[in-house]
């Protein structure tokens, strides 16, 4: 028979499609099983209304068959088959789609089914095989026909259709899979393992049984009597096994998976060796219909914190596989959370490959944010000891969440947040601080510092801590800048111990008028100390401590050491303000030695006090030997 062409615009297409819409070539299994699976569902709802189909829903399978020595892979189904006129209508046009057709079909009658779910619906699917096949040949028999027919295509130039034999209804997609070149192993298609692999990893969950020859091995038994001291041969044998597991553990009831199946399913799927700290199974139907089986780890994942980790969940369409990671679905605050989603409701593009950004992908991930909270938040009030390991791992991970994207998320998160108490001396909600502050209690008080004891130490914390206030003790890089995004809870403001505001008015005024009366002192420690700092002032902060270093401005010294360790933000700076305390005896040493006119020895004490100040907040010295030395000089007199 005289080869037909592909019309033109199909030919550019089948040209484009081999070399650039699919990404990935082991993707053509996925295609080519999941129209079987369509073909199958065409004659499995056919039945329902005719009984001279004979076939049950127990009696379809999809069969993968390898042959090493043709050098052909073959996709055979028992669905509806396809006639002359579907191969050509199907096969000769691209882009036409007898899947979508026939879904079309569907929803005009009045008889629906919610057990026919038709996965292909861009007609581009089956011309995959071309990316891996020198020929492909498909051969089909048509439900209710006799005659069967062979289509047989080496790609664009062209195809041709002729009757032939075929005992079943069903349809045969053959591949002459294409020579090894240095870069591409297509006899890799050709071998168990990485056949198995490729069903398990996209059509795992495919409705129908997906078989192929598995070898396997058996003991040969004993025939003689003095062979039973012998050690125990064995032989190898061939067996049709179904691969996929069909039934997505998603897509049953929570009544009927026990915590070991949930347990077991995350640890395989996601190459965990410890059981979730939390499950979520959810099914929800609306406007977009989806299952979901989410999991918070119990651990920290091994590269979480480095650029190779990425997040996103398993997006299934119909039990196919369309995306390993896909981001879209859980935010960045949640990014620890793994888990799978699968919906018929998405809108997916021409290679099934990636998704068009629509409203359904972003109703689903609006719904999944929602969820992920609630259970964190049953999480803590319920399991609190719980609640306190997760956010050992990944709490940081939600005040990264608190002051991304300019603060979007701060109200949805804050009420997860824990923070050490000065006075529970355990972890504690800003809910539960607020619900202990005292009736005369304007801010809530927080300090930052490099543990929980240096915090405890910090002179302005002593100040605070004084007055009976609550202090919570911040020792993450990022605490200062969610403290001062999130401001205020309840009506009640958020202020640092190192702020101005915190001071009482009477203290304030105190300390600006000894401010004022050594000003000439206060001047001559600033110009000592040669730039270091913008202002030296009296302060009540320091409370029994000589001395104590804050900051003015936007930048705090917090934030300052945060940019210190981002590459290329080493220049960021708070303007340094030494804030005194008049009546600490050094106070008084360094200003007898000024009034005295001894400038020298005031000015290496006021050396001392800047390098204590910059000790106290954190801060490394730029030369600790030239303070020891200087230290030791001034002990020595």
């Amino acid at each position: 028979m005289a080869k037909k062409q592909f019309k033109a615009e199909s030919k550019r297409l089948l040209e484009l499609m081999i070399h650039s819409i699919y990404t990935n070539r082991e993707i053509f299994l996925r295609e080519l099983i999941s129209n079987a699976s369509d073909a199958i569902d065409k004659l499995c709802y056919l039945s329902l209304t005719d009984d001279k189909v004979g076939l049950g829903r127990g009696d379809f399978a999809i069969t993968i068959t390898q042959d090493k020595d043709a050098g052909t892979l073959t996709v055979s189904d028992n669905g509806i088959g396809m006639d002359k006129q579907a191969l050509e209508e199907n096969l000769g046009v691209i882009a036409k789609s007898g899947s979508l057709q026939f879904k079309e079909n569907l929803e005009k009658g009045e008889e629906k089914s919610d057990d026919i779910d038709i996965i292909g619906q861009f007609g581009v699917g089956f011309y995959s095989a071309f990316m891996v096949s020198d020929t492909v040949t498909v051969i089909s028999r048509a439900y209710g026909s006799d005659t069967a027919y062979k289509w047989v295509s080496s790609g664009a130039d062209g195809y041709t259709i002729t009757e032939c034999e075929k005992d079943t209804v069903g349809t045969d997609i053959i591949m002459k899979l294409k020579a090894d070149t240095e870069d591409e192993h297509y006899s890799q298609y050709l071998e168990e393992w990485p056949l198995r692999e490729l069903i398990k990893k996209y059509s795992n969950y495919i409705r129908y049984p997906i078989q192929m020859m598995v070898t396997k091995s058996r003991p040969i038994e004993k025939k003689e009597v003095d062979d039973e001291n012998k050690a125990p041969e064995y032989e190898s044998y061939q067996e049709l096994e179904t691969i996929n597991d069909r039934v997505p553990i998603w897509h049953k009831k929570k009544s009927e998976v026990s915590d070991e199946d949930y347990n077991q399913f995350y640890k395989e799927h996601f190459f965990d060796f410890t059981d979730p700290a939390k499950v979520i199974h959810i099914s929800t139907e609306g406007v977009v219909s989806y299952e979901a089986l989410l999991f918070i780890p119990s651990h920290l994942p091994r590269d979480y914190f480095t650029k190779d980790y990425e997040r996103g969940l398993q997006l299934y369409s119909s039990g196919v596989l369309i995306m390993d990671k896909c981001a879209d679905l859980i935010p960045e605050h949640f990014r620890f959370v793994r888990g799978v989603v699968d919906s018929q409701d998405l809108s997916l593009n021409i290679s099934r490959e990636m998704l068009q950004q629509d409203r359904q992908l972003q109703v689903i991930a609006s719904s999944i944010e929602k969820k992920v909270k609630r259970e964190l938040v049953k999480m803590l009030e319920n399991e609190r000891e719980q609640y306190e390991a997760f956010f050992k791992n990944f709490g940081i991970q939600l005040k990264y969440g608190v002051v991304g994207d300019y603060g979007a998320h701060k109200d949805a998160l804050k009420d997860l947040l824990l923070f050490y108490s000065s006075t529970e001396e355990k972890l504690c909600t800003l809910a539960e601080y607020v619900s202990r502050m005292k009736e005369d209690q304007k801010y809530i008080y927080y300090a930052c510092g490099e543990t929980v004891a240096k915090v405890d130490r910090l002179p302005q914390t002593e100040a605070i801590k004084a007055k009976g206030y609550e202090v919570l003790y911040l020792t993450d890089e990022v605490d200062d800048f969610v403290m001062q995004m999130l401001h205020d809870v309840d009506g009640k403001e958020i202020k640092s111990v190192a702020s101005d505001d915190i001071v009482d008015e009477s203290e304030k005024k105190a300390a600006e008028d000894q401010t004022k009366e050594n000003k000439e002192l206060l001047d001559f420690v600033k110009e000592s100390l040669d730039g270091k700092i913008k202002e030296a002032r009296v302060s009540a902060k320091p409370g029994s401590h000589a001395v104590c270093l804050s900051s003015d401005g936007g930048v705090t010294l917090e934030m300052e050491k945060y940019f210190s360790m981002m590459k290329g933000e080493e220049g960021v700076k708070a303007e340094r303000i030494l804030e005194l305390s008049a009546s600490h005896p050094m106070f008084a040493a360094l200003k007898s030695a000024y009034d005295s006119g001894d400038k020298e020895l005031a000015g290496k004490l006021s050396q001392v006090l800047f390098s204590q100040a910059q000790l106290i907040a954190g801060f490394s010295l730029e030369d600790p030997t030239a303070y020891a030395d200087l230290v030791c000089e001034l002990l020595s007199k």
